[in-house]
């Protein structure tokens, strides 16, 4: 179940289904230039690399990001017929596919400010629900968050910890949990495991999968 899902490295992300989905495409090792869509949750290198979306891009891919990164589109070398540009609560259906673009930001932190109206996505294709969440704490506006599959950064400094990933998915109660960005830019390499430990412990009908490439 859920082996349509490739967490890459950090928060690098690929969906396989009906089309090819990544988000925050980041030290991408293979030029596949198979993507359908390329989603995008900020501006931070680390999430937006022009050079990894070169990669994966080809002359359809469709590139959907926030509104407030209008003034850095021709980095990502796709035109604006093949864009959309999105905030907080927009809705969209491409080809059948459902997307939502859901609030993502700091609580108690700079990183992140609410204000910048960054972003993360709540994706429905073949009739399973994909949250990937960007880098965010939890706040009220993602408690509220019905899915089939949660990818939650818990590597702390710039985004939840692992034990805060871990209360956000208790919360929402995904059928999947997945942990994001540790390991390299922020968090140990154990932050995965800790995650793990804690929502099977919260919640033994969570499946959890740490299964990051690099």
């Amino acid at each position: 179940m859920f082996d349509e899902i490739r967490v890459l490295t950090h928060s690098s992300i690929r969906i396989a289904g009906k089309e090819i989905l990544y988000f925050d495409p980041y030290n991408v090792n293979e030029a596949a230039h198979d993507a359908d869509i390329i989603f995008v949750t900020h501006e931070h290198f680390d999430h937006f690399s022009p050079e990894d979306i070169a990669k994966l891009k080809n002359d359809m891919t469709l590139l959907i990001c926030p509104a407030s990164m209008k003034d850095r589109l021709e980095e990502s070398g796709i035109d604006w017929e093949h864009t959309e540009l999105v905030e907080p609560g927009d809705e969209l259906e491409v080809d059948d596919i459902k997307i939502c673009a859901i609030a993502s930001y700091n609580v108690g932190k700079q990183f992140h400010p609410k204000e910048n109206a960054w972003v993360g996505y709540l994706v429905t294709m073949n009739d399973t629900t994909y949250y990937v969440a960007g880098d965010t704490d939890i706040n009220d506006d993602i408690k509220k968050i019905k899915c089939d599959a949660a990818m939650l950064p818990c590597g702390g400094t710039y985004t939840m910890t692992d034990k805060e990933a871990a209360e956000l998915a208790l919360i929402i109660e995904p059928k999947l949990a997945i942990p994001t960005h540790y390991g390299s830019v922020a968090g140990d390499a154990e932050c995965g495991k800790r995650f793990a430990d804690a929502v099977k412990a919260g919640n033994p009908n969570i499946e959890v999968s740490v299964r990051m490439e690099y």
